[in-house]
């Protein structure tokens, strides 16, 4: 009795909802992503927006409050030791006049503007690191000095957004700005608003990501989902959202660019089922003054059914992201967040804002999760029933002897899928390591010198390379070819070619597909043919049916196991590469003066040339072994 005491109590301990679904919100700066999120979730003051010089500079998540009525900020601040980094790469090469060249005008002034955020104009006087990283400058946020978090409590979500504004923002359109002396936002790594009495957010959280990337190392990996200090954001969003003014949808290269960059790593490397294109501004009609309301309408879904055409003709050309995603993946929304609270132009159906939030009652899924907390009592109030009929041990032995029966067969039917996705992996792999070998000279060639782009044009991304360990992403999204540069991922692109389908197969995306071809769905234990056979064993019976809510706790389980296992395996293809190539960018760290970028390159094709076939090699292996462990036997892969 003690026994079943602790397992009951156990059981009961594991009676929980599911992990929080992340909707990642992407798009440039002045898109609207701030006013979406403000619209969807019907907060009109709560994000930092409507303005031409309003910048939101950090990550921000929004959840709901469910410890009480306040809405609250947590501030997660980097640390000391990575400010200093970053104040050494601004006064190292960008800040430098030695080492400026005249393309370094862009990163010049983004390192100007977070300084001077911070320090007013003292750093211009003195640029020691010494006296940049005093705790004197730092004396109002002494939770940055002492490695905590900062916690903001209002009444409102307007108060909230005004004491927010100077950890999230670089400029504000908030007339209390001109008072503010110290902007923090430099120092932040991310914040998590908290909003009460919110149903949407109850098992949502929405995640606004800043309008182009940061070349700071440790907040461009927790973009990327690499950060070990941070939870994967790009990896672990369910949902992603790309935002866009309407009127360059179709055209506009920063948000496709987005979606080509990412895709690698929101699908085959992360758990991304659907992917909504969002045109904001809808309502916004040129010579709209020349028009009755009715003519104004009327060229507003006239546009709209236009810009939607045109979106979904776009993504169906860009076959680098279908490797990833299908069209069914795929929607696209024309979204005005203004007229979803002014009601001048647009009825709030119109707006499509409600689709959004109909996506997000969905995403919520409160009536799955309370089925799967009540199937997980009603388990376990079978397995006390069932201890207590007095017909159990008569049958006991014949119920375990089939029990191990069907075990046993499902088991085998189970492993004989995850054999064969092992010799297709390898077999795929293999042949990504060759094509890796015999096209090295020419994917590298085509990454240090690039199409069209001069030498000393491309200087600046290089120290940012070599900087950052091979990967370049510049706040104000000025990359080559207008995308992020990662020589790591350059490097294992055709390893990661030669699994992209087989990958996709196997670990889908999508709900309404299994990985492993539904092997681990189709497994049961508990038969209805062995329910049938012993119903008139009262007490058999309700100890089957726990049996039965515990195998689908465990499949449920596994499911999530692969899920997060199935994004490190595919990641390990660039992660392997980037830690071969550790080496090869401390020694081009020490590289300055003229003929810099010749000596970088040469490092760099030095490197790859002697180690190309023990790199591929490793990656390979590493991405093999991760496969292996996640087996749910290891023998299976001796015998294969």
């Amino acid at each position: 009795m003690k026994k079943l005491l602790i397992l009951l109590s156990e059981q009961i301990c594991d009676l929980k909802k599911e992990k929080r679904e992340l909707v990642g919100v992407f798009g440039r700066t002045g898109a609207g992503k701030s006013s979406l999120i403000n619209a969807v979730i019907g907060e009109k003051d709560l994000l930092p927006s409507g303005s031409v010089s309003a910048c939101t500079t950090v990550i921000i998540k929004v959840e709901a409050n469910k410890q009480n009525q306040k809405y609250e900020a947590e501030i997660e601040f980097i640390t000391k030791e990575e400010w200093t980094q970053e104040l050494w790469f601004f006064l190292t090469f960008i800040l430098n006049k030695e080492n400026r060249k005249e393309e370094d005008a862009d990163d010049h002034k983004d390192a100007d503007e977070r300084l001077s955020a911070l320090y007013g104009e003292e750093w211009k006087n003195n640029r020691s690191e010494e006296y940049l990283v005093n705790n004197k400058h730092f004396e109002e946020i002494p939770e940055f000095i002492d490695s905590k978090e900062k916690t903001l409590t209002c009444d409102s979500a307007k108060k909230l957004s005004a004491e927010l504004v100077k950890y999230t923002s670089s400029r504000s359109k908030y007339g209390m700005a001109k008072s503010i002396k110290k902007w923090f936002w430099p120092l932040v790594k991310c914040v998590t608003v908290r909003v009460p009495n919110n149903d949407l957010l109850q098992n949502v959280t929405l995640v606004d990501l800043p309008g182009n990337g940061d070349r700071n190392q440790s907040r461009d990996k927790m973009w990327k989902g690499v950060n070990h200090l941070n939870a994967s954001v790009v990896q672990s969003c369910s949902t992603v959202w790309i935002v866009t003014d309407i009127n360059r949808a179709a055209s506009e290269k920063e948000p496709w660019e987005i979606l080509k960059s990412a895709s690698s790593l929101m699908g085959n490397g992360g758990q991304c089922q659907h992917i909504h294109f969002i045109c904001t501004k809808s309502d916004d009609i040129e010579d709209s003054d020349d028009l009755s309301v009715a003519g104004v309408r009327a060229a507003i879904f006239k546009r709209n059914s236009w810009a939607k055409e045109e979106v979904r003709r776009e993504f169906m050309n860009l076959m680098e992201v279908q490797t990833h995603f299908s069209g069914d993946c795929f929607k696209v929304f024309t979204v005005s967040s203004k007229e979803f609270f002014k009601k001048k132009k647009l009825g709030p159906d119109e707006t499509e804002v409600p689709k959004l939030q109909e996506f997000l009652y969905e995403l919520n899924d409160f009536h799955s999760e309370t089925l799967k907390y009540v199937s997980g009592a009603c388990g376990i109030l079978s397995l006390i029933q069932g201890v207590g009929c007095g017909d159990v041990d008569g049958e006991k032995a014949n119920v375990c002897t089939e029990l191990e029966e069907n075990l046993k067969r499902e088991k085998s039917k189970v492993l004989e899928l995850m054999k064969k996705s092992y010799r297709t992996f390898k077999k795929c792999i293999m042949e990504g390591v060759e094509k890796s070998n015999s096209s090295w000279k020419s994917v590298l060639k085509s990454f240090l010198y690039p199409d069209g782009i001069s030498g000393s044009a491309f200087h600046s991304t290089m120290k940012c390379i070599v900087a950052n360990n091979g990967v370049h992403k510049t706040r104000r999204g000025k990359t080559i070819q207008g995308k992020q540069q990662n020589l790591n991922e350059k490097l294992a692109s055709k390893l990661m070619e030669s699994i992209d389908e087989e990958f996709r197969k196997t670990f889908p995306n999508e709900s309404k597909c299994e990985p492993f071809n539904g092997a681990i769905s189709s497994f049961s234990l508990v038969t209805g043919t062995l329910v049938e056979k012993y119903r008139k064993y009262k007490g058999v019976q309700l100890q089957l049916e726990f049996l039965r809510t515990e195998e689908e706790k465990m499949k449920a389980q596994l499911k999530k196991i692969i899920r997060e296992r199935k994004k490190e395996i595919y990641t390990s293809l660039t992660t392997t590469i980037e830690k071969n190539m550790q080496n090869c960018y401390e020694d081009a760290k020490q590289c300055v003066g003229e003929g810099y970028l010749k000596d970088v390159r040469d490092i760099i094709e030095q490197h790859v040339r002697a180690k190309k076939d023990v790199m591929f090699e490793k990656a390979k292996t590493v991405m093999m072994l991760n496969l292996q462990n996640l087996m749910v036997c290891q023998f299976i892969i001796d015998h294969t």
